[in-house]
């Protein structure tokens, strides 16, 4: 007995040694640990923002394609004809860059956002607005069903036309958890259509006649990027260019509706999901069991109170470029990220669907807005 007893206390002072050292150990892991893992993301996030610096320039002079989209682009080259850059070496700053880069971009861009000056010019663009932001999201799940399209492809197409190109793109994929694949295609195909609606809308706008203001009205629903907005309002001339623009900007608000939205369907499916996988019944949905705190993103929050401050008069009139130029360009390291998590292989397996249903999306709402503004007597 005193030798099973001398064995067992033996074990027990080993184990309380070992747990003291694991104690130990732990305690002085989270010092090593964070840095480690910031040091881990600087190569990749380097790598997007040179990226991004390149790609500003460029999109400086084709203004007509812009910074985002050639950051996107840059990007996938980059990762397709270096393969090493797909490396797990690269990965976290690509992560950082994709995720939290991206939200502050969303709240930075909020900064240009006057709601007075909204509420003031851009109510009157709300049946024209809203109109054609129905078009787009009902179009989308209609010829989408019909061409086979679904899931996120689908519904980044959506937003992209339906609101504000890049920038909704940007703001609904960490809401939904898109993939690279699916941001990369739904981008690709805003681009191509923003370029079209820059070189015809303005000559077509002149032949029907259209006053500065019914093309401004026109463009700011119709056309997808601020920046092909501006390029085709102020190639029609007149006072189409600053009217564009606010119908834009207040175009720009439905993003916090949508994707709210999109939070709680995206929370629903995964709540659904894991009810099946558990043999479980489907919960029902109730608003007030809801948990709001995980499905609203914070950088909405964000946006709505930069908004907000530029309204209250808190943000100089002098910074609203300089935090414009860097929400774009944040918005652009983002994509820059994106696309080196990727290559153009992913996009090609997409196959011309995709491209097919921004195409009938395009023309359903372009014709919508000239339809109800004919229908308002704003035409």
């Amino acid at each position: 007995m005193t030798t099973h007893a001398a064995v067992a206390g033996s074990q027990a002072e080993r184990h309380v040694a070992g747990a003291a050292a694991a104690e130990r150990a732990s305690a002085a892991e989270p010092q090593v640990s964070r840095p480690t893992r910031r040091s881990r993301a600087l190569p990749g996030l380097a790598l997007a923002i040179a990226l991004a610096a390149l790609a500003t320039g460029l999109g400086h002079a084709a203004a007509i394609v812009g910074g985002p989209v050639f950051g996107i682009v840059l990007g996938a080259a980059a990762a397709t004809f270096v393969p090493a850059l797909r490396g797990a070496r690269w990965a976290p700053g690509y992560d950082v860059a994709a995720k939290p880069v991206l939200q502050l971009s969303i709240v930075v861009l909020g900064t240009g956002l006057p709601l007075q000056q909204v509420l003031r010019l851009g109510g009157a663009s709300l049946p024209v607005m809203l109109g054609t932001l129905t078009v787009a999201l009902t179009g989308a799940w209609f010829f989408g069903r019909l061409l086979g399209v679904r899931g996120h492809t689908r519904t980044l197409i959506a937003v992209g036309t339906g609101i504000c190109g890049a920038s909704a793109i940007a703001a609904t994929i960490p809401v939904i958890k898109a993939k690279q694949a699916q941001v990369a295609y739904a981008i690709g195909t805003i681009f191509t259509f923003n370029i079209a609606a820059v070189l015809l809308f303005p000559p077509i706008g002149h032949l029907l006649g259209m006053s500065p203001h019914s093309f401004g009205l026109w463009a700011g629903t119709a056309i997808n990027d601020t920046s092909s907005v501006v390029a085709a309002s102020i190639a029609y001339g007149g006072d189409a260019g600053s009217y564009g623009i606010v119908v834009k900007l207040t175009r720009t608000l439905m993003l916090i509706p949508i994707v709210i939205a999109l939070a709680v369907l995206t929370a629903r499916r995964e709540a659904r999901t894991a009810a099946a996988g558990r043999g479980e019944p489907v919960p029902a949905l109730r608003l007030r069991s809801m948990p709001w705190r995980k499905i609203l993103p914070l950088f909405l929050f964000g946006f709505l109170a930069a908004a907000t401050a530029d309204s209250l008069g808190l943000i100089p009139t002098g910074w609203h470029a300089p935090l414009s130029t860097l929400g774009t360009f944040l918005i652009t390291t983002a994509l820059a990220g994106i696309g080196l998590s990727m290559s153009f292989a992913d996009m090609r397996r997409a196959g011309h669907r995709p491209l097919l249903l921004g195409a009938l999306l395009w023309a359903a709402v372009a014709l919508s807005s000239l339809g109800l503004q004919a229908l308002t007597g704003t035409l």
